[in-house]
């Protein structure tokens, strides 16, 4: 049978096509699974769930790629015992759908990697359950807390996947899902508020309108709240207030003490190395941990905004419910160097811009997005330069200023008191206008001696060091390098005794060989057993850190299957494909695999949590 698709010439936007595509996918399942009889051992049958057992736990399932989804799935299980529900947490790596086929409650937190894929740990599990011979779940109730990045495509792509795959095969969604933005704190919280008294409640055969009416209020009530573009605003304050930390809501303002150029004469990039002053504020990390940091917007181009709108700098606003002058609110509290959808869309209807009205309109995302590479929002604005926009009007269609997350280049025990970033700042020219990116210039350029920035740690307990005894190996080219530097310190400061091993590269050794010394001195101690370096431009013919990896193969196969811990840090986009191409073609080569085996091996590496990856 063939199996329906989505031609790719259809008028239909992002979103569509991605519904169309559940709808499909399910469709075709229904067409394929024998009926009404589940697949042995896997799915429910309606005569022996005819109601949730709540007296098995709640179980709290999730996908992470940088512990957001875990952590989050933890506050979940501890929510949930403040209102009496016994709850369990566990891995998607770690759920089969033997497990799934005897749960009668579920509740799935996960990320969304890179354009809309699975995060690493969770893919096996989407696989499983997309597959078309999957057993009914008719006996389960769940809902889905998707995290994601609406500066992507397939923003929050993975929770709605999972989200219609559970629902086609009849398990009882008790809660719509919810699609949380970078700064996912306050949705989540709210949406969990809300969902866990209905799992308190839920049968089967119920809807999430009718549990709503049946459900026990929760401990701490949430007041009512208006949504909008998935950012939720609170129109009451919390019924309990808790001891503050320092975190996204109360960043710490730290002082940079220390801002140097890493790259040499003749680079073709600006990579620093940043140290931070913890001070007093008493907050801790761990090797692999990031550091998100509150970036502020480039004065010359908020300026250039408000001349371009016509009104005074002092021009009051309203944002989120406070007044502020528009210029303050243009620094520090909208994404203003990139342009989102919504403003694409308005500016489109309120312009009539032809090319932009054919861009808005027939959902080609890659069309659109190679359009608006190089645009900020005053090319927006200029599109038109007879239409006129109130500030208002423009406040409404810009996404909130999220914080940027670098990978902490530093140990706590070697570096106490301090934290460490390696960061490439991002210069271009477009437009006939000097452009860069918002947090790297910000701290590369507009840091004065006596000010400070905003930042508060974000754990990554997916990228954490094994064992002191265990091997390691680290692949991280250009600014990926970061959380090894750390990782390499840290586990000198230990003194563990397990191997390490590092491949790292850029464009060219005499320019950009990043921290040499330091690696150099790694080597001499005898703390780094292996060091491969590819330098693409050196030679005529490029060179990648995958490359090295191939032409180690044996040798790396031997580690691997010696136990050796493999950690990759870096460009998503491409880097990380390659390096995972390169793996699996390792695995099959040196352990005498067939494609099929070495993904398997490969997929039970990150069952393992031997496997790990930081990329962006």
């Amino acid at each position: 049978m063939q199996l329906p698709y989505i031609p790719t010439d259809v008028p239909f936007t992002g979103d569509q096509k991605a519904w169309l595509a559940g709808f499909l996918a399910g469709l075709n399942t229904r067409m394929t699974m024998p009926q009404p009889e589940s697949a042995p051992g896997v799915g429910h049958t309606s005569a022996e769930s005819s109601t949730a057992d709540v007296s098995q736990p709640l179980l709290i399932a999730y996908g992470t790629q940088t512990g957001n989804a875990e952590m989050l799935a933890e506050k979940a299980k501890a929510k949930a015992a403040e209102i009496g529900i016994d709850a369990r947490v566990c891995d998607l790596a770690d759920l089969d759908l033997a497990a799934l086929g005897t749960t009668t409650r579920l509740l799935v937190v996960t990320s969304t990697y890179g354009e809309g894929d699975m995060p690493d740990d969770a893919e096996d599990f989407w696989q499983a359950l997309a597959a078309p011979e999957v057993g009914r779940l008719d006996g389960l109730t769940f809902g889905v807390l998707a995290l994601g990045d609406s500066i992507y495509d397939g923003f929050c792509q993975a929770g709605k996947n999972v989200d219609a795959r559970l629902a086609e095969l009849g398990a009882t969604r008790v809660v719509e899902r919810v699609d949380c933005d970078v700064d996912y704190q306050q949705t989540a919280d709210e949406w969990l508020a809300r969902a866990l008294p209905l799992f308190a409640a839920a049968t089967p055969q119920q809807t999430g309108s009718e549990l709503a009416d049946e459900a026990p209020a929760p401990a701490a009530t949430v007041e009512a709240s208006e949504t909008r573009k998935g950012v939720t605003e609170k129109a009451g304050k919390p019924a309990r207030q808790r001891k503050s930390t320092w975190g996204r809501k109360n960043p710490y303002p730290a002082t940079v003490i220390a801002n140097t150029v890493l790259s040499g004469p003749g680079s073709a990039k600006e990579v620093r190395h940043l140290v931070i002053s913890l001070g007093d504020s008493g907050i801790t990390y761990e090797p692999g941990d990031g550091l998100s940091v509150v970036p502020r917007n480039d004065p010359a181009l908020v300026d250039r905004i408000i001349d371009r709108l016509g009104v005074s700098p002092q021009t009051p606003v309203v944002d989120r419910k406070e007044q502020r002058p528009l210029r303050e609110a243009l620094l520090h509290r909208y994404e203003i160097a990139t342009a989102s959808k919504y403003l694409v869309d308005y500016i489109a209807a309120r312009s009539g811009d032809a090319e932009l009205t054919h861009l808005a309109s027939t959902g080609d995302r890659e069309a659109l997005d190679a359009w608006l590479w190089g645009k900020d929002v005053l090319d927006l604005l200029n599109v038109d330069e007879s239409l006129t926009i109130t500030p208002d009007e423009l406040l409404a269609e810009l996404q909130p200023l999220a914080h940027r997350v670098y990978s902490i280049s530093s140990s706590p025990r070697a570096h106490a008191g301090t934290v460490h970033l390696t960061m490439a700042t991002v210069r271009y020219r477009s437009g006939e206008r000097d452009r860069g990116g918002v947090c790297s210039t910000h701290l590369a350029d507009r840091i004065a001696d006596d000010e400070t920035i905003g930042v508060f740690v974000t754990p990554n307990k997916s990228f954490r060091l094994p064992s002191d005894d265990a091997k390691v190996v680290m692949v991280g080219p250009g600014t990926g390098i970061a959380p090894f530097r750390a990782f390499l310190h840290e586990r000198a400061e230990r003194g563990a005794t397990g191997d390490n091993w590092l491949f790292f590269g850029d464009q060219h050794e005499t320019c950009d060989h990043i921290y040499r010394d330091e690696i150099d001195q790694f080597v001499s101690d005898g703390l780094l057993n292996r060091l491969d370096l590819a330098f693409s431009r050196d030679q005529e013919h490029k060179v990648y850190v995958q490359d090295r990896m191939r032409a180690r193969g044996a040798e790396l196969f031997r580690w691997l299957d010696d136990g050796a811990y493999l950690y990759v840090c870096g460009d998503a986009t491409r880097m990380a494909r390659d390096v995972d191409d390169a793996l699996h073609e390792i695995i099959a080569e040196h352990g005498g695999h067939s494609a099929s085996a070495a993904q398997d091996a490969v997929s039970q590496l990150k069952k393992d949590k031997r496997y790990m990856r930081d990329v962006y």
